[in-house]
């Protein structure tokens, strides 16, 4: 540390004891207790480890010689010192992060019926007691709400089992680093926009990171929802929405722990470059990961053996009219309907009933459809299962009470020859046909689908021959929202039943084959919640401003952070465009930045320049559909691979007008100038993009 640092800290700590003298005080005995039980926890990690080790050594040295039950015994008190390590090694390190910081906030409530006066609570990331008396309390606590949601005066919170009213006499805020405070002062709004705007200032990290010290009234309600079943956000770039979905999840963790894991939910994300960075938001917050998956990854676990499918193709890299055509009919509300419609029908046209013969012994063809017509909620083939039982019970029962009736698996197979389609994609075929569009279903090879079918065919084959419904799967987190078509939602509700918030945003949608909207999706999910955040905290209020002017948006607010306005270099070559870019790199290494995004618009121009540009000796990272994790520095990715993502300062090369020059390009312009926190610049060769025209 710089002697100016020191310097600056230990007036800043001075300034503190003056005005706060009793925090001090306080702060150092929370931090005396908090050292006595961690060094308590540290001799039982130490006291485990030493058990473990014993156990193992005396199995090794009497396992010839020990009777069996003994060594079951040891096994078993191995796997018992094993569990109950690995609980004190996560209340050890909770007890080291809470030295490091206890607590962020300090609020004093007067309950109505309070006969002892106000009561000072200690927010912090984790709860804290000492002898049984809680010092800390957990920021998802019942009694915290009220920092976020309230100013001084009356305030109210729900308890468990009541609804306590009262005032509000103190809101204090600390920022408190490697066990000391940094700052610390009163605050009588809702969160002192100046936490807000030091914590904005800061230069973008590697992972996503919590937020809880700075989470506003609108973020708080949506985070501590716990009746709505469907939870949709909706979210201007910028708002916080997956952050805030996240921070949703460790609530709902803590709220309901006696019934829910974070092994029972999963979030499904765009990319696993985008699952690495949010992966430790959850671990920041005291829980474990969750498990992050792809649309992609749900259709290899759930697809019939025989059929296979090849991945996406990108939009804005196709000129194939008949694909395109294909896609845009597949990603509409009405193909859903229509879906639908030849399902309900199954019955009667994939199933063709017939007599059931066994020796002298007759089960009627109507009989035997109005049983499949009984189960009406199992796929057609468990359906046959069904009436294959009662079929057996009706003969043993009525009809052969003297002789065996017929295996239950040989009436199964004769009712299965009842079947004019045999499989999923033979039915798949004839759906396309009945519609009287079969060119709609294009198959790449013999048995091998295009992913614009991947869905459509599931959603089938769930009526058919049924899905592996997820039992153990209690909240599922859907992310980027508008990125998915209406069958494949219908294809997600009927593998997850279980309580959902679905997050995004309709402006940013980067698939002009996708075009259905917010209300359609609302009216998916009948009694479903629809919160909307207008307010934007990652970017200045410039880039801001120029971003909602590039899509003409009225809806959208910026936080009064103010900086460079953005910027256009424009070039008379191409090879002069790239020399501009390459000194802009070279600039941004020297700088105090962490990350820039230098953002094309599809992946095979990224690709191509990343080339270009490391011909030119730049320092800079590719991301690729193929990548799995994000880093610092500069890094060349497509617009699509950014979504989610923030950078210090983005670059936006090739701004010009051959490269973005439609209506649909607006909203590619908006995702890629809202990923900057601090500086935007864009470059061109030639004319700039008809759609800056006026903003520059």
């Amino acid at each position: 540390m710089a002697r100016e640092d020191v310097k600056t800290q230990q007036e800043n700590l001075s300034e503190i004891a003056a005005a706060f003298p009793e925090e001090i005080v306080h702060l150092e005995n929370i931090t005396e207790k908090i050292c006595l039980e961690l060094a308590e926890a540290e001799r039982s990690v130490e006291q485990m480890d030493e058990e473990y080790r014993e156990t193992q050594l005396y199995m090794a040295e009497h396992r010839n010689e020990g009777d069996a039950k003994e060594m079951f015994q040891s096994e078993m008190a191995l796997r018992q010192i094993d569990s109950l390590g690995a609980s004190a090694v996560v209340f050890r390190d909770k007890l080291r992060k809470t030295k490091a910081s206890p607590y962020f906030a300090r609020i004093d409530f007067l309950p109505e019926t309070g006969d002892e006066g106000a009561l000072a609570y200690y927010i912090g990331l984790y709860a804290f007691r000492h002898e049984r008396q809680l010092l800390i309390i957990d920021w998802r606590s019942p009694v915290a709400s009220m920092f976020y949601d309230f100013e001084l005066g009356h305030a109210s919170y729900d308890a468990p089992r009541d609804h306590v009213e009262g005032e509000l006499v103190l809101k204090r805020q600390f920022k408190i680093k490697n066990g000391e405070i940094e700052f610390a002062f009163d605050s009588s709004q809702n969160i002192q926009d100046d936490i807000l705007q030091q914590e904005l200032a800061h230069t973008s990290d590697e992972k996503m990171k919590s937020i809880i010290s700075t989470i506003q009234k609108e973020q708080n309600k949506i985070i501590r929802n716990e009746k709505a079943h469907t939870l949709i956000i909706q979210g201007v770039a910028g708002s916080g929405k997956t952050s805030i979905a996240l921070h949703r999840v460790a609530f709902l963790l803590y709220r309901f722990r006696n019934t829910i894991k974070a092994q029972n939910v999963t979030i499904l994300s765009p990319n696993k470059v985008f699952g690495d960075y949010i992966s430790n938001v959850l671990p920041e917050l005291g829980e474990e990961p969750i498990f992050e998956a792809s649309l992609e990854d749900l259709a290899l676990v759930q697809m019939e053996e025989g059929v296979d499918f090849v991945g996406d193709r990108n939009p804005l890299e196709t000129e194939d009219k008949a694909w395109e055509e294909r896609v845009k009919f597949k990603a509409t509300a009405e193909f859903v309907r229509e879906m639908d419609a030849y399902i309900e029908k199954l019955p009667e046209t994939a199933f063709q009933a017939q007599d059931f013969v066994f020796e002298s012994f007759l089960v009627p063809a109507d009989w035997i459809q109005a049983r499949v017509n009984v189960y009406t909620r199992f796929p057609l083939m468990q359906r046959l299962e069904a009436v294959a039982d009662d079929i057996h019970s009706r003969l043993e029962n009525e009809f052969l009470r003297e002789e065996k009736p017929p295996h239950r698996n040989r009436i199964f197979i004769a009712l299965k020859k009842m079947l004019p389609f045999k499989t999923t994609l033979a039915l798949y075929k004839d759906f396309y046909r009945q519609l009287g569009k079969p060119k709609m279903y294009t198959p790449v090879k013999k048995g091998v689908l295009e992913w614009n079918d991947v869905f459509p065919y599931l959603y089938l084959q769930a009526a058919f021959t049924g899905l592996q419904e997820s039992r153990l799967i209690k909240h599922l987190v859907v992310d980027e929202m508008q990125d998915y078509s209406p069958i494949q939602y219908a294809v997600i509700n009927r593998l997850f039943k279980c309580p959902k918030t679905i997050l995004g945003d309709f402006g940013q949608s980067i698939n002009p084959n996708c075009q259905y909207t917010l209300e359609e999706l609302h009216q998916l999910y009948e009694g479903s919640e629809l919160v909307r955040l207008e307010k934007s905290y990652r970017s200045t209020y410039e880039i801001i401003h120029f971003a909602k002017s590039i899509v003409e948006m009225q809806d959208f607010e910026a936080v009064e952070r103010h900086g460079d306005a953005p910027e256009l270099l424009a070039a008379e070559t191409a090879e002069e465009e790239i020399g501009l870019l390459a000194d802009r790199i070279s600039a941004f290494h020297r700088g105090g930045y962490n990350a820039l995004g230098i953002i094309t618009r599809t992946n095979t121009e990224a690709k191509e320049l990343f080339d270009r540009l490391k011909e030119r000796q730049a320092e800079v990272n590719l991301i690729t559909p193929e990548s799995k994790s994000f880093q610092n520095g500069a890094t060349v990715l497509s617009i699509q691979m950014s979504k989610g993502l923030e950078f210090d300062e983005v670059i936006l090369p090739f701004a010009d007008d051959r490269t973005y020059c439609t209506e649909f390009d607006r909203n590619l312009l908006y995702v890629a100038c809202t990923r900057a926190m601090h500086r935007l610049t864009l470059t061109c060769t030639g004319r700039p993009s008809r759609l800056l025209q006026g903003l520059l």
